[in-house]
Parts: structure tokens; sequence; C-alpha cells
């Protein structure tokens, strides 16, 4: 698959954008474990051409990651253009807009999934970016802004005659939010447009590799991208890729799985301090599977989402890796 002059394999798994979570570190361990692409948190072109510490920071790019998009979100014309250009100057490899983000207090302002109520604008942000840029330029939204509203067929010709390199598409309505299921006949119809010549990514409730074959073969999409679940569980990509090659899911060992989410811990600690750092790295181990299929875990579970310190956390993780899994029946439960 092509996005612009960026050239990836055919039918790549990449990791989606998500706000506070795909930080620099999650990004380059994704891509280690076989995410063909990355894609940072939502980068607000407001914040953005105040020169935001906390924004600006965002644009940061490990080459060992490339290829990555950053992506932008606004509801003006004139700072998504001003923002476009100083992403440019970060050198990544895409440009990507949100017009997907469904959380009230984006979609509520009208950026995000809110310009779904303002197609004409919509189209004039993208066209007036691609031409302000010289990289690639790429959108992810959604079906539409509710069951009654599902444009996506339409809208996806009229952003391919603005000049994007792709399109992704997540299966959801704005009003479905994240709930529900994604509507991947819908967005088959997307690529199923003979008048439409870009890629096509998919978007929602890719949760493992059976899911991710399946899509592929059955909706002919062109590339998949991957979110909430390879939150606290990078590993999913090496999975996923191993599943597509072979047929076979590769068996990661529990140490290493441990390994990786000590390594977010001490990164995200180095990337901030210590405190906010454990906060940050809390969505994942919250979320992590590999702690989803022990019997009575509730106090530990909340030990571990208490710990204020590395040391604390420390103290926990090696409990859980130690003395409770080793334990365990089935221990395949983990793997």
């Amino acid at each position: 698959m092509k996005i612009g002059n960026v050239e990836l394999c055919d039918k790549p798994v990449m990791l989606a954008p998500m706000e506070d979570v795909t930080d620099a570190s999650f990004r380059l361990i994704c891509k280690e474990q076989g995410a063909d692409m990355t894609y940072t948190e939502f980068v607000s072109a407001d914040a953005l051409i105040r020169n935001i510490a906390a924004t600006t920071r965002k644009l940061h790019i490990n080459a060992a990651e490339r290829p990555t998009a950053i992506q932008i979100y606004g509801q003006e014309v004139g700072p998504m253009v001003e923002a476009a250009k100083i992403v440019e100057e970060a050198h990544p490899d895409i440009l990507d807009i949100n017009f997907g983000c469904p959380v009230k207090k984006v979609a509520g302002k009208g950026a995000g999934a809110g310009m779904l109520r303002d197609i004409p604008k919509l189209l004039e942000i993208t066209r007036s970016v691609v031409n302000a840029v010289s990289i690639p330029v790429t959108v992810k939204t959604r079906l539409g802004w509710d069951c009654n509203n599902k444009i996506i067929v339409g809208l996806a010709e009229q952003l391919q005659d603005c000049g994007i390199a792709a399109l992704t598409v997540h299966g959801r309505t704005r009003s479905q939010m994240y709930t529900g299921e994604a509507d991947w006949t819908e967005i088959a119809r997307v690529k199923e447009n003979p008048h439409l010549h870009i890629p096509v990514i998919g978007n929602g409730d890719i949760t493992n590799p059976y899911k991710l074959k399946e899509a592929f073969n059955r909706y002919g999409i062109d590339g998949i991208m991957v979110g909430r679940a390879s939150i606290g569980a990078p590993w999913i990509f090496r999975e996923m890729k191993s599943f597509m090659e072979t047929g076979e899911i590769t068996s990661i060992p529990v140490a290493e799985k441990f390994s990786l989410l000590r390594r977010q811990i001490r990164e995200s600690i180095e990337r901030i301090d210590e405190y906010r750092g454990i906060l940050h790295i809390r969505r994942h181990l919250a979320a992590s599977p590999l702690f989803k299929c022990i019997p009575g875990f509730r106090p530990t579970r909340i030990k571990m989402l208490q710990a204020a310190t590395f040391d604390e956390l420390e103290k926990v993780l090696s409990f859980i890796e130690n003395d409770i899994i080793p334990n365990l029946t089935d221990n395949n439960t983990l793997e």
C-alpha cells in the first residue's frame, strides 16, 4: 500500500491515534512489536499555534518509529492551515486530519467528529491544508453524525477531490461514541466505490488476530488501524503480524510482556516525572489483558492502580509476576 510517497507493506496494520495513549514511547514500542505505521496523539491546532509546550512536545518523532503521522484537529480554516505548516516543519511522514473524535470537549465545539455537521467547512479545511503543505495529507473520520446521516460513501469521494492521499474510516457514527459494534459493511461500501482510488483504512473493534484477518479478507480494505486493543498490550501487533504471515499466533512469554510494561513505566517517568508518569501509565495497566484472566485479582489490581511511586508499583508487579502467575493452574490464558 502506498500513501503519497510513503511505501507500506501489503495489508499494513497501524497504531491508531489515541489521546493520552500514543506518546512517543508507546509508539516506538508498538513499532518494534510489528506496527507498520504509527500516529501521534491528536494535536490541537489552536494550542499549537499558541506554542503551548505540552502540545509542541507531541510533535517529537523518533526516527526508529517511522513512518509516522502527526494528527491535528480544529474547527477553523486559518488555524488549521497555520498548524499544518508548523507540523510539516517537524518532518512527519504524513499529516492526518482528525474529523472523527467524538468526545464532547472536541466534537461539541465543532472540531473532530463535530465537523460532520458542517461538510462545506470540513471540505474547505481539508482542501486548504492539502494546498498548504507538501507532505501527504490523510483524513480519519466516522460514518456520519448519527444513524440517520451515514454520509461516508459520498464524503469519501469529496475528500479525495480535495487531494487527500488516504482515508481512514471508523465504523461508527459520532452519536455511537464507542458503543455498539463497528459497521464494517459501511467501510466496505467506501472501498467498493469505483470512483475512489485512494487507500481505505478500516478502524473499529479489531481486538485480536482473527478479527484482523477476517476484516482484510471479508471487506477488502487496504489497511487496518488498531486502537483500544493495543492499550496495555503493545505485543498485539506482533501477534497479528505473525498470524497474517504464518497462520499461527506467536506465543509471547509472560516475562516479556511484563518487561514491555515496565519499560513503558520507566519511559513515562523519564518523559514527565515520577508522579505524573505513573498517572499516565495507569490507563495501560488498567486495560492490559495480562491481568484480566487472574481470578480474585481485584485487591491486587487496586494496589497496582493506587501505587504512587515506581518502587511501590514495581513491588506489586513483581508480586503478580513471581507469586501470583506461577501458581495459576492455567498459565496459558496469560500467553
